[in-house]
């Protein structure tokens, strides 16, 4: 059977408009996109010991100022500046030739007064038994004893006076008052020197322990305590970061805690000791203090490259669940620690929560999450 010659015209335009049609769904499941490859961590729960860092200073741990008790002229310098000395080391000397001369004079008067006292208590025993035998007046016996009791007086001054004496030539020699190690002299041989005077010939500084002075506000405090913090606890570990950044290989513990709030700052300083032992630590030297405050068993450790914040300044973290899909949650941090954030609320343990990719993807689009591989030392919580 033979059809017209324009049915079969009609018949090829349709062919041809309806190709495109069919072709259609082919050419659709062609242009899908994979889903969106991220970077993942799956959070597991840990223990983490809780610390705050604070900046302070190192400081010894006894201080002395050496300064004269007497006046005179530096005759000799006894000591090495630098180095140890122990209590009672001599570290000047001072002349002590008038000093020597007022002990003399010292022991004179005291020689004199105690013959006086020899003189007036034999006047004393003679007018005793002359009244026994009524030949003297009670008057003249009581003279007698009054010059005793006065020589008696006179020869305790003498020997007040003769102590005050050895006492300041005592201290023409300037000593130690504690041990530790000397700074550098601030007077020479010949220089004049008088009794308390403002500046100090030396100073003794006792670095080993050495302490470290810290400040942490009153509101960090109750927070601590809240907690259940063992700030208080001198048991707990201390640990020494060096202003290069080295941690000290030593550690320290809380020695003392001041009971009072600054209030101009509102702050509370805390002392804490170090052993020092190679005297590598000096006072002044700028010093961060990593001290515990409480462990925290179950914690979940965000890594920060994962958190980020909502234009309200909210944390917030994009989270793949079991089906792949992105989920936003808002989280609550505690603080941070090391590389990561502390999470009280917002993440629980096996959350995946996307740490590479985040600015290719949304809220509700399906990703193919990898895990991240785990660090050398794995999961740092320091």
């Amino acid at each position: 059977m033979q059809f017209p010659r324009h049915y079969a015209r009609l018949g090829g335009l349709v062919a041809i408009l309806c190709a495109p049609i069919l072709a259609a769904p082919a050419f659709a499941q062609q242009g899908e996109r994979p889903p969106q490859a991220v970077t993942v961590v799956t959070l597991e729960p840990s223990e983490v010991t809780l610390t705050s860092t604070l900046p302070g200073r190192v400081a010894a741990s006894r201080v002395a100022e050496v300064r004269p008790q007497v006046s005179g002229i530096i005759t000799e310098r006894l000591f090495e500046e630098g180095k140890p000395v122990g209590q009672g080391t001599p570290l000047y000397q001072i002349d002590a030739a008038s000093y020597e001369a007022q002990k003399a004079a010292a022991e004179a008067a005291l020689a004199q007064a105690q013959a006086t006292l020899t003189s007036a208590e034999r006047e004393a025993s003679r007018q005793q038994e002359l009244r026994s035998r009524a030949v003297s007046s009670q008057q003249s016996l009581d003279d007698a004893l009054a010059n005793r009791d006065v020589a008696a007086a006179a020869v305790k001054v003498a020997e007040a006076n003769l102590l005050s004496a050895n006492i300041d030539l005592d201290r023409t020699t300037i000593r130690a008052p504690i041990d530790g190690t000397t700074g550098l002299s601030q007077a020479t041989e010949g220089a004049l020197v008088t009794s308390g005077q403002a500046t100090a010939l030396t100073v003794i500084r006792r670095l080993d322990p050495v302490y470290v002075d810290v400040t942490e506000s009153a509101a960090e405090i109750l927070r601590w305590r809240r907690e259940g913090a063992s700030v208080e606890d001198d048991s707990a570990v201390v640990t020494l970061r060096l202003a290069d950044g080295v941690i000290y290989d030593k550690s320290g513990r809380l020695s003392a805690a001041e009971p009072y709030v600054d209030e101009q700052t509102g702050t509370i300083l805390l002392r804490l000791e170090f052993p020092n032992p190679d005297g590598f630590l000096l006072p002044g030297m700028y010093v961060q203090v990593e001290l515990p405050q409480a462990n925290v068993s179950d914690a979940i450790l965000a890594p920060q490259e994962g958190v980020s914040r909502d234009r309200r300044g909210r944390p917030v973290a994009m989270v793949v669940t079991p089906d792949n899909v992105v989920e936003t949650r808002e989280l609550t941090i505690q603080r941070d620690q090391g590389a990561y954030w502390v999470v009280s609320e917002g993440l629980k343990a096996g959350d995946r929560i996307i740490v590479e990719g985040l600015q290719k993807i949304a809220t509700g689009m399906t990703v193919a999450p990898q895990e991240r591989a785990a660090p050398a030392g794995g999961q740092a919580t320091d």
